[in-house]
């Protein structure tokens, strides 16, 4: 036996498995078994189900109502204090004024042309896809466009599963959770298998764009990853290039950039650089920029730098008998720079100018 809402949300999955079917040809002589025969009933009638106080009061607790709007000026003001992403701040706010000028045509009874706000972030990783997905989620809700403004962010594996028929009830069952929000798919592009026809993430896909439809005016979904692999997969698929129309790019950030989010990283953390080690860092990150390679990391290099100097901070500080407050703040050059990856470093230079690459 079921409850109504699992009920409602077999239903559902039932309905999608005999959409895909129908589109296949393999339509059944028999009407689908419906979930509702199989919910749990009261003795005593429909009057025997109707909720009381108690009832209503336990589901209020259950379920506790969303969180109120956030003021769009504030999540403005989150989105302009991040390092960089010049033109995507622009492309965002772009969208704001778009979707503010159709609900005042429409109060005035004007004509709206129909529009997807549906987007595809597109560029390397570590630099700020997520977050801004975060803070376009809020941003809609502020807007009025979602009723909720969660991000609900998975990737293939969220979606896809190993066997026949469980794509589909996955793929919903995030879908249901994304309702009222943002669905964030990051590394979108996995879902198309060119060389494998049958792969189920082809599932996955026709299962998001049917979604995509029946709840165009609460749903929004953001795919993302690599610029050419994401511009494969939206054309792989008739369905994605109607609904995808609009692109976000994200640059690399430069040096000086991740030089900026690496001193914010340590203020917001009671951190404080030394003279040589912000130098250092400097030209470590500048380095990493100008030989950067299909593996750079962009803000990942950031935290990764920041982790590990931290963990060296502790090691060196531990040992102190009673540490001052600015010895537990400060982080040394020493901190920053990994001796053994150094030494490595020299060695392959060495290595080089021997063989006479340079």
């Amino acid at each position: 036996m079921v409850s109504e809402s699992e009920a409602g949300f077999i239903n559902a999955c039932a309905d999608t498995l005999a959409a895909l079917c129908d589109k296949d040809g393999l339509k059944g002589d028999r009407p689908a078994l419906r979930a509702d025969e199989f919910i749990t009933r009261t003795p005593g009638g429909p009057a025997a189900q109707k909720p009381t106080a108690r009832t209503q009061e336990k589901k209020a607790e259950e379920e506790p109502a969303p969180e109120p709007p956030p003021k769009l000026e504030d999540v403005l003001a989150e989105l302009d204090g991040l390092c960089g992403l010049d033109q995507v701040k622009k492309d965002v706010k772009s969208l704001i004024n778009l979707v503010k000028v159709r609900k005042l045509r429409q109060e005035q009874g004007l004509p709206v042309a129909p529009m997807s706000l549906h987007l595809v972030f597109m560029g390397n990783p570590g630099t700020g896809k997520t977050t801004v997905a975060r803070l376009l989620a809020k941003i809609y809700y502020a807007i009025g466009v979602l009723s909720k403004g969660q991000l609900v962010e998975v990737d293939r594996s969220g979606l896809v599963a190993g066997f026949v028929g469980q794509t589909a009830i996955k793929t919903q069952e995030v879908v249901q959770k994304a309702l009222g929000g943002v669905l964030f798919i990051d590394e979108a592009y996995s879902l198309v298998n060119q060389e494998n026809g049958n792969d189920f993430g082809h599932e996955a896909i026709e299962i998001l764009l049917k979604n995509m439809e029946d709840h165009r005016d609460d749903l929004i979904v953001i795919v993302a990853g690599y610029t050419g692999l994401m511009e494969k997969f939206i054309h792989s698929n008739p369905g994605l290039e109607s609904r995808f129309n609009k692109y976000f790019f994200f640059e690399d950030y430069t040096g000086a950039q991740l030089m900026e989010i690496f001193r914010s990283q340590c203020k917001r953390n009671g951190y404080a650089l030394a003279e040589d080690a912000e130098k250092w860092a400097a030209e470590d990150f500048n380095d990493l920029f100008e030989n950067r390679d299909e593996n750079f990391g962009n803000a990942r290099e950031v935290r990764n730098l920041f982790e590990k100097a931290v963990a060296r901070q502790a090691d060196r500080v531990a040992a102190l008998e009673a540490p001052t407050k600015e010895q537990l703040m400060e982080l040394t050059l020493a901190d920053l720079r990994d001796e053994t990856e150094d030494e490595n470093k020299t060695q392959e230079e060495k290595m080089k100018k021997k063989l006479n690459i340079y």
